[in-house]
């Protein structure tokens, strides 16, 4: 039995305890936080007056620019990107009848959140960027609020009750959103190159959607015409990908419809050309610093004779903590445009360029082959302060090389060489070559709109032996045909003017041998791989009226404009010349939704 006193002291000693643990709480708090190793990127997206935007299309690039999440802004025109490892980010925001707006190299750091400001306009818009922390300071993070609601002697009480509840409506998600589109209108002189061939004139469009909330669908095409032939051409593509990571899945379709008076020199009717490609496209973050992005497309053409190919590709990135970056990819089968198409600033507009590429077929002995290659490649690339440099070093082999050739109709008609389906020239097969070489180059940036880039290095192309063509057997000509090296300088630059929103980028190779065919390094994934010649390309916003639901920007591409990498031969009172990009001239017009 206690006494009243020893009641009165245990009373006293309670208080005290109590008051203490009051005390060392909030140091206890701070001290069992947990160390943040994630960051954010939030922000608010606004017209020029200050209003809220909702339903504006903010989508985050990982460092190797793939898509790694996306989200709309809400109702106060908010977005937020949570639980991010500390890397170099892109965001791009996208509202109909604005200019999108672009921030690249967004730091975030761990425990912090990058706050983004995004003022749209038609004419161009900006975005700012702060730095302030992820909790904002205060006591209890949100990693203690979940441990708190989890908790079972913390958990809320849950009861059923006999009224019904009314169902949400609004919460649901809607079964098609983010919806965007793009309907191109194109003319001008056929598109080739050392990968592909394209008509001069079509109509293409791309469509992407968001089903559910985390299935993104796209479908793209290209119906197009060969007005110097008269060859009519179709290409359809459907692509499909989880929103947040996991692999996209493709199959891509084109067709040929030959009239029946369109034959060869022999006089032999060409059969019809069809192609059924489907591509597999992932990527994945095995750590902090080491990513890799990997695929494969099995095609299957059928072009008299049934070819079947089978093309993989893989790189491997490693990025250190200074910033670094050392990248090995591997590339087999048919060329992949799309994974090294710099003119392209979205998804949609590389579906747009490549879509409609028929794969570069020749003619051996008289059965079709496909044009195949291999490619290592070794880069190391690092960025001090606006300038970034890089060195990289390769070795290519190719098979069955299909080479442009201007030559009169009489050579070359015992099914050595196939007329070429869109120009009314000739492909001739060059055989097998490899080449090897290495390149250097710098970037200079100036703020978010305009760069510049020197290259130096090797370069392999194609070169003929001096001499004089005898006959029209084409294995004379195969045989003097051969691979060389020359060395090359390229100068490039990409500028968006402020003001107007043109985006231009150009670029200029000179080399040291001009008789030499240069197909480029057809297999390369680098996005700075150099270009044959003279190239240009623009795109130019047009000025609309905001009632309409689309906005408009005119686009032109000028290749190879001094007509570089022309080789002439002679054969006897006549000329053959063998040609790798010829020069040609593209203008569109696109209405984008």
């Amino acid at each position: 039995m206690f006494s009243a006193k020893t009641h009165i002291s245990v009373s006293a000693l309670a208080i005290g305890v109590a008051g203490l643990v009051c005390l060392l709480s909030p140091v206890a708090a701070r001290a069992a936080e947990p160390v943040k190793l994630s960051g954010a990127i939030g922000g608010v997206v606004t017209n020029t007056s200050g209003n809220p935007q909702m339903g504006a299309a903010v989508v985050l690039y990982n460092r190797q620019d793939r898509v790694f999440q996306k989200v709309l802004t809400d109702e106060r025109g908010e977005f937020r990107f949570l639980a991010l490892f500390p890397d170099l980010y892109t965001v791009r925001v996208n509202l109909a009848t604005f200019v999108p707006a672009v921030k690249k190299d967004i730091l975030v750091q761990p425990g912090m959140r990058s706050v983004l400001n995004v003022s749209l306009s038609s004419l161009f818009s900006s975005i700012q960027i702060l730095y302030p922390t992820v909790e904002s300071g205060t006591l209890m993070t949100d990693d203690w609020k979940w441990i708190l609601r989890s908790a079972s002697a913390t958990r809320p009480v849950m009861r059923f009750k006999d009224e019904p509840v009314a169902k949400d409506l609004s919460q649901e998600a809607s079964v098609f959103s983010d919806t965007r589109g793009v309907v191109q209108l194109s003319a001008g002189d056929p598109m080739m190159n050392g990968i592909g061939s394209q008509v001069d004139m079509g109509t293409a469009f791309a469509l992407a959607t968001s089903v559910f909330g985390s299935n993104l669908l796209a479908v793209s095409g290209n119906l197009g015409y060969g007005a110097q032939t008269g060859v009519p051409a179709a290409a359809i593509r459907t692509s499909y990908s989880r929103a947040g990571g996991g692999p996209e899945v493709s199959v891509t379709m084109r067709q040929l419809l030959l009239p029946d008076h369109f034959m060869t020199a022999s006089g032999a009717g060409i059969p019809m050309l069809r192609s059924v490609s489907a591509s597999v496209d992932d990527h994945t973050q095995l750590s902090d610093n080491l990513s890799v992005r990997y695929g494969f497309t099995l095609d299957t053409v059928s072009f008299g004779d049934r070819l079947n190919t089978f093309s993989p590709y893989a790189r491997v990135a490693y990025t250190t903590d200074d910033g670094a970056e050392l990248s090995l990819a591997y590339t087999s089968g048919n060329a992949r445009p799309d994974l090294a198409d710099d003119t392209a600033d979205s998804e949609l507009q590389r579906d747009l360029n490549n879509v409609g590429l028929f794969p570069r077929l020749s003619l051996l002995n008289g059965r079709a082959r496909i044009q195949q290659g291999d490619e290592l490649e070794l880069t190391y690339a690092r960025k001090v302060g606006s300038r970034r440099f890089e060195v990289s070093a390769y070795r290519e082999s190719v098979s069955n090389a299909a080479l442009s050739i201007i030559a009169p109709e009489s050579m070359y008609a015992n099914g050595g060489l196939l007329p070429d389906l869109f120009t009314g020239n000739g492909i001739f097969n060059a055989g097998d070559y490899r080449s090897s070489g290495y390149s250097g180059s710098v970037t200079q940036n100036v703020g978010d709109r305009l760069s510049a880039t020197l290259m130096y290095g090797t370069m392999s192309g194609l070169t003929a032996a001096a001499g004089e063509l005898t006959t029209t057997d084409p294995d004379e000509l195969r045989s003097l045909i051969r691979a060389g090296r020359t060395q090359a300088a390229t100068a490039r630059i990409s500028a968006t003017s402020p003001w107007t929103g043109t985006h231009l980028v150009a670029n200029y190779q000179w080399t040291g041998d001009n008789r030499m065919v240069l197909p480029g390094r057809l297999y390369s994934t680098d996005e700075m791989r150099p270009l044959p010649g003279l190239n240009v390309y623009v795109r130019q916003p047009i000025p609309g009226w905001s009632v309409l639901p689309w906005r408009m920007e005119a686009t032109a591409a000028l290749s190879n404009l001094l007509a570089q990498g022309y080789l002439p031969l002679n054969a006897g009172t006549q000329q053959v010349v063998l040609v790798q990009n010829p020069r040609s001239f593209r203008g569109g017009l696109s209405f984008i939704f």
